[in-house]
């Protein structure tokens, strides 16, 4: 289902959305946050629980192999830590850890603006 289609979906049914539904436009419009998507790039950008984002990345290099990149970030009482792949987790900090909240941020205000209205 497109995110137009959520969006205008008629208010008396909006409390029967899915899961998926919900995470499928949250991602719709949290991939915008981050400004244009080059051409042949999917980008998804949304949060799975209240303490877990997902930032994911596909396309076509310049030889046109696919690429794939998959982040994820979780928010603990210790801080916020990042695993890219298969990588162990690593606690962010500094202009990262900035630069995560902001989106965060914009992803909340975004979402609750147009979705949750």
């Amino acid at each position: 289902m497109s995110l137009k289609t959520l969006l205008t979906r008629n208010p008396r049914y909006s409390n029967r959305f899915t899961y998926d539904e919900l995470i499928n436009a949250e991602s719709a419009l949290g991939r915008t946050i981050f400004g244009p998507i080059p051409a042949g790039h999917q980008r998804e950008f949304f949060m799975t629980r209240g303490n877990v984002w997902i930032w994911h990345e596909r396309y076509l290099n310049k030889f046109g192999i696919p690429q794939e990149m998959t982040i994820r970030y979780e928010i603990r009482p210790t801080g916020v830590y990042k695993r890219a792949g298969k990588q162990d987790y690593k606690k962010i900090e500094g202009e990262e850890l900035l630069n995560f909240r902001k989106a965060a941020r914009s992803y909340l205000e975004l979402v609750k603006s147009k979705l949750y209205c």
